[in-house]
């Protein structure tokens, strides 16, 4: 008898409440170069949001599952794939459809991580696409370098938080927006020397004035819009702006005769476009995060586990901005 296995499933596109439906499906079956991951635990981000809407740049076909990234078990692999592999604890980005809303997932095996033991499941889910996009913007898009000044927005959450982690541990001095006292509260605990209330402050000030006018080094950017329009206006002299996402809502322009005038650089992060074009980047990143966390640089923060059939809600609030750090689902 075929084994079922729950999954959040979209038959139509809309905002997530609405449109995951938790279904019984037929546990699936790796395919060559492939890998089954039983799921312990997977991570909430933005982009399944927008999948979820039709507004992510890749779609899926009808239904999919939505869910970035899992830390599970290795149940079963497919043709041309190591047998050291079966039975492996490691993290993964699932195959795009299959998804990580499930109790069992699918993935490339270029695309799976082992992990220690010493990892925990949920901040294992956590660890993974945030702090990989952290990692390779802060070291490989900015060359960030020590005692530089960073400006991460929207610290609080889970991009935010990860990026403030690892600018702290490349030795970077960091200040952090965040919206409200208590995700200010989060952003100082997480390090940052200095945390701006955006909704009270103009962080455009706050930077200049805490950088004797010179501005910020690196300014870390998920938020798009004005966020971006702002963060150009306290960008340093070789400043890099870091395009990360735009949670706003809104894709800003960049004039580029603001940049030419002021000398700064406007990089995009891409960090998928890595895990096809250059995989053992993506590796060599996991090996320095796990030992980043081994000697407790970094830590996810998990804010809340929740179960696999109050997800729908739980990416409703996210996309409001209504969470901080980051939500993981769990068995």
């Amino acid at each position: 008898m075929t084994r079922t296995v729950r999954a959040l499933r979209v038959h139509e596109l809309g905002e997530p409440g609405a449109v995951l439906r938790l279904e019984e499906i037929p546990e699936p079956e790796p395919r060559p170069g492939g890998v089954r991951i039983e799921v312990a635990a997977g991570a909430l981000n933005f982009p399944d949001v927008l999948i979820c809407r039709g507004g992510y740049q890749v779609r899926p076909p009808l239904p999919f599952t939505p869910g970035a990234e899992v830390a599970g078990t290795v149940t079963a692999i497919g043709d041309g794939v190591d047998p050291a592999l079966l039975g492996r604890r490691v993290i993964a980005v699932p195959d795009f459809g299959p998804g990580g809303f499930t109790e069992a997932t699918l993935a490339r095996a270029a695309q799976v991580f082992p992990i220690p033991d010493s990892l925990p499941d949920d901040e294992a889910a956590a660890l993974h696409v945030t702090y990989q996009t952290g990692h390779l913007a802060l070291h490989r898009r900015a060359a960030i370098r020590p005692g530089e000044t960073l400006l991460v927005h929207a610290g609080a959450g889970g991009v935010g938080s990860a990026a403030i982690q690892l600018g702290l541990a490349a030795g970077a001095r960091v200040l952090a927006t965040a919206g409200g006292p208590e995700k200010c509260a989060i952003v100082r605990r997480l390090g940052a020397e200095i945390a701006i209330d955006y909704r009270a402050e103009d962080f455009v000030e706050v930077v200049k004035s805490a950088t004797d006018g010179a501005g910020a080094d690196v300014i870390f950017d998920p938020v798009g819009g004005d966020t971006f329009d702002r963060s150009r206006r306290c960008i340093a002299f070789e400043g890099r702006l870091l395009v990360i996402g735009f949670t706003s809502g809104r894709i800003p322009d960049a004039p580029a005769n603001h940049a030419l005038v002021k000398n700064y650089s406007v990089v995009g992060v891409h960090w998928g476009l890595y895990n096809t074009r250059d995989p053992d980047r993506v590796h060599a990143i996991h090996a320095e995060l796990v030992d980043l966390h081994a000697r407790g640089a970094i830590r996810p923060q998990v804010s809340e586990t929740i179960g696999l059939e109050d997800v729908p809600a739980a990416l409703e609030r996210l996309a409001t901005r209504g969470t901080t750090g980051k939500l993981v689902w769990t068995r």
